[in-house]
């Protein structure tokens, strides 16, 4: 294997060789300590068997380790100034293809189909934390074909992606991850693990897929619609926050008759509410609604 990136000093060289820039529009910070790299690499369970998906590169830090653990890398990066850097940092594996796309504008489904015969692959990420939600929710909704994501997310978003009803952290995010996936916080991760500093601490999270949701609905989009009107407006009551938004086109009495039918509380807030009572609240509202 050649230099191995995940220490200061082969960083600073390989972006001196370079001349690179950090582009603040992309969110980079690379990292540079061994142990969390080795950290991300056991929380994924990459193994010879697996195809694994990277999200942002970088200059191929965290890619070196996923190539030595996995059958084949595919790399998205949106930066085209990182892909000479990718050429050279990855010149000895000829299990990683670099694609220079934007992965939100990728059809992930097709490339998986290609690439691995629609079998479910692995997807690890040091993710911007300014697009952490589209990319995970993009991932979700399009019922990709996978059996986990791994990824450096900001800490706050790791707390809130796991956290429960009544808590302050409980969201709109909490329910979707949930629906989709087991999460599990790996390992925290400390500013000076990067280069540059991000001015906040981050966390490595798995997202596990469910083979089957714990919850069935008739009506997915409605069940999130449902959801993101409960939390929009947090301090209202579950019964004034879907009478005030756009997306339950039901008269407020009916709204608090489907609420009474969850035998709950009539002031009872969103955020009290589990991801199961939200799927039967889901489905009372889509009767109701289609009559």
């Amino acid at each position: 294997m050649q230099n191995k990136l995940g220490n200061p000093k082969e960083t600073i060289e390989i972006l001196n060789k370079y001349h690179f820039v950090f582009q603040k529009k992309y969110g980079q910070n690379f990292l540079i300590d061994t142990h969390v790299l080795d950290k991300i690499i056991k929380a994924a369970e990459v193994t010879k068997d697996d195809m694994v998906l990277e999200i942002g590169p970088g200059i191929g830090t965290l890619t070196q380790y996923l190539c030595e653990a996995a059958r084949e890398v595919i790399a998205v990066e949106i930066d085209k100034s990182l892909i000479p850097i990718l050429e050279d940092t990855l010149s000895t594996y000829d299990n990683v293809t670099v694609m220079n796309e934007d992965i939100l504008k990728v059809d992930i489904n097709k490339l998986v189909q290609e690439k691995n015969n629609g079998k479910p692959v692995k997807i690890v990420a040091n993710l911007p934390y300014y697009i952490t939600t589209p990319i995970i929710m993009g991932l979700f909704e399009a019922h990709v074909p996978i059996e986990n994501i791994t990824v450096m997310v900001q800490k706050e978003v790791a707390d809130r992606m796991q956290s429960g009803p009544g808590t302050k952290d409980y969201g709109a995010l909490s329910l979707a991850v949930q629906y989709y996936a087991k999460p599990y916080i790996a390992a925290n991760v400390p500013p000076n693990c990067f280069m540059p500093r991000p001015n906040v601490g981050s966390a490595v999270i798995r997202l596990t897929l469910h083979n089957d949701s714990p919850v069935k609905v008739k009506d997915e989009r409605l069940l999130f619609r449902i959801i993101r009107e409960s939390f929009n407006q947090r301090r209202k009551t579950l019964v004034n926050g879907l009478n005030n938004g756009a997306e339950v086109k039901l008269p407020k009495e009916t709204i608090a008759e489907a609420i009474s039918e969850l035998k709950v509380s009539p002031t009872i807030r969103g955020e009290a509410l589990t991801l199961e009572q939200f799927g039967r609240l889901s489905d009372i509202i889509y009767d109701k609604i289609h009559g």
